[in-house]
């Protein structure tokens, strides 16, 4: 099982491998929570967005209650959603309400799209010709200010990023005092986003992986390369993909609500030269793919498509 830890910027430690809760499904998050951190995670990533808060929050009171974790031993995230951007603390505290929180040890902008917090829906708001409803008399960069007030409350222990292109990092960091302690981006091996891992390693922000599995279906599961090395290591193609991950030294944000899965995307393996060779190969024979790649991308110009 893996026990790596990173450091932040802020000189905290993050695990390397949490249980990511996007597109779980509901009525079985609470479970899923509370079965992971009985199966040794102590990284749980959550966001207001996904609409299972509140869920999370009762597999977390569930596995502090029962003894197996005390809230100080368990890294939880959360995320700005971007019908809140005018007004974090108060998206933050409705998080902590639902999670049962006093504090998130992270908080991130979840994107840099502000989106009309008085439009038709109170999430994705919308034009009547279905266009998304976008916040332009706002931008980021005010978002970021805001955010890092939040620190001064206690409620969060750091913040961070979502979605960041280099371009993004590149508008936001000459503007901020707090750099960001992490960017949560989709990663893996048909999108490994060099250029902007490699900007945030020189920044000193830690690169968090989503969808590292190649998001719903997990369809890296068939590839050769893919399947070769975990032939090799005699484990699973997720157990490769997620060590693929902390070997580059990311955080790694596997989902999942099956006990039998969520216990073995906590297994790593050692993965040698030749193994990440094969597995950085892959998008140059097979091209870039993204699967998380929202409708207002294309109006707001982000993310980069590569």
């Amino acid at each position: 099982m893996s026990t790596a830890t990173y450091t932040l910027n802020t000189g905290a430690k993050i695990p390397a491998v949490g249980l990511g809760t996007w597109q779980s499904e509901k009525g079985q998050v609470a479970t899923a929570v509370e079965q992971a951190l009985k199966a040794g995670y102590r990284h749980i990533d959550a966001a207001f967005v996904y609409g299972n808060e509140q869920e999370v929050g009762e597999g977390l009171k569930k596995a502090f209650e029962s003894g197996v974790c005390k809230r100080e031993d368990v890294f939880v995230t959360s995320k700005l959603w971007c019908t809140y951007h005018r007004r974090p603390e108060e998206c933050l505290d409705e998080g902590l309400r639902r999670l049962q929180l006093d504090y998130v040890d992270l908080y991130l902008m979840h994107w840099p799209v502000p989106m009309n917090q008085d439009g038709n829906h109170p999430l994705f708001p919308k034009h009547p010709d279905g266009s998304r409803d976008l916040d332009r008399e706002w931008s980021h960069l005010k978002t970021w200010k805001e955010m890092e007030k939040l620190l001064k409350t206690g409620k969060t222990k750091a913040i961070g990023v979502s979605n960041y292109s280099k371009r993004y990092l590149e508008e936001l960091l000459p503007q901020c005092e707090i750099v960001p302690a992490a960017n949560q981006i989709e990663n893996h091996p048909y999108l490994p986003q060099q250029e902007i891992v490699d900007f945030c390693k020189d920044k000193g922000i830690l690169v968090e992986a989503y969808s590292p599995l190649g998001s719903t279906g997990s369809p890296l599961f068939n590839e050769d390369g893919v399947k070769e090395v975990a032939k090799k290591h005699d484990v699973g193609p997720g157990t490769v993909l997620i060590s693929w991950q902390v070997s580059k030294g990311h955080v790694v944000l596997p989902k999942s609500v099956t006990e039998s899965r969520i216990t073995e995307n906590l297994k790593t393996v050692e993965l040698d030269s030749s193994d990440m060779k094969a597995l950085d190969g892959i998008h140059k024979e097979k091209g870039l793919t993204r699967f998380v790649y929202p409708e207002f991308g294309v109006d707001f110009g982000f993310p980069d498509k590569q």
